[in-house]
């Protein structure tokens, strides 16, 4: 890794957990047929989604996916590429699990791996 590897890592991982903190004011007393009907809230996350995805690919091609053991990184990468090309076709059911099954434990996982730069 360069000099500014760290750096840069540290800056992808504070945007992977500030996009989660995001996420989660958006949905703050929503249940999942609360999110379904508001489509600004739906995009606001699919939005926040996008990023995330982007800013997890630019930690992998740091070669940093050792910093969070266990991620499905092709899953992640297949969610960015969907939230880009295919964005018409999104399951808001998918996605309301994402938020409420997957974020807290990422959000955890870039937590630590942010402690370990």
């Amino acid at each position: 890794m360069t000099a500014s590897s760290p750096s840069k890592l540290a800056r992808y991982l504070s945007q992977v957990i500030e996009n989660i903190d995001y996420i989660e004011g958006y949905v703050e007393g929503f249940d999942e047929a609360a999110f379904l009907k508001d489509r600004k809230t739906r995009d606001a996350v699919e939005r926040c989604l996008q990023r995330i995805t982007e800013a997890l690919g630019r930690v992998k091609k740091q070669k940093a996916e050792k910093l969070i053991p266990g991620l499905p990184w092709a899953g992640i990468q297949g969610l960015g590429n969907r939230l880009r090309h295919e964005y018409d076709a999104i399951d808001g059911r998918q996605i309301w699990s994402t938020v409420k099954n997957d974020l807290p434990a990422l959000k955890e996982d870039c937590s630590e791996a942010l402690g370990k730069l």
